[in-house]
């Protein structure tokens, strides 16, 4: 074969290889990792599900009720370093106030903080009424991080804890 064969030949093929380097695959998008189950979800839909006839609703001081504002404003954003804070700073001001540690607690998750979560939920309920939307939430939390960390039978405990949250009305007829 003559060199200006070989020089015909190799010309194309040069080409192409010159070519397939100026070309990227294009980047892939990055979307954010969601977890398929929404534990938060889950433990405020039990409090939302609760229908007792007892439904304990705090009277709020307003010094807290802003810092709660401002905690919940940040959750809803995905700012749950900022929530936890905003939620502590309320805390200090009402450190016994059970709706607010069951808050904290839904924040603790979000954070993985699991330990935290668990410990905040049962503080809320020792403090609360032991009946109604927050004690369902305060043990559905309860269920959420027994499952987390692998103690089905904590888990079950808890939830007949859920459901001893239920305080039937009297039938009126």
């Amino acid at each position: 074969m003559s060199a200006v064969a070989r020089y015909r030949l190799a010309t194309p093929a040069l080409a192409v290889l010159l070519l397939a380097g100026c070309f990227n695959a294009p980047p892939q998008e990055e979307r954010p990792v969601r977890p398929a189950y929404d534990m938060v979800a889950a433990i405020r839909a039990a409090g939302a599900r609760e229908q007792s006839v007892i439904d304990v609703a705090p009277l709020r001081d307003p010094g807290v009720s802003a810092w709660q504002d401002a905690a919940q404003t940040d959750e809803h954003a995905g700012r749950y370093a900022d929530a936890a804070a905003k939620f502590d700073q309320a805390l200090k001001l009402n450190p016994d106030s059970p709706d607010l540690l069951q808050d904290r607690a839904e924040v603790a998750i979000r954070l993985h903080d699991y330990a935290d979560a668990e410990r905040l939920a049962r503080q809320s309920w020792s403090l609360g009424p032991q009946l109604g939307p927050l004690c369902a939430r305060n043990w559905q939390t309860v269920v959420e991080m027994r499952l987390q960390a692998g103690d089905e039978a904590g888990a079950v405990a808890a939830r007949k804890g859920v459901q001893d949250c239920h305080k039937e009305g009297v039938p009126r007829y």
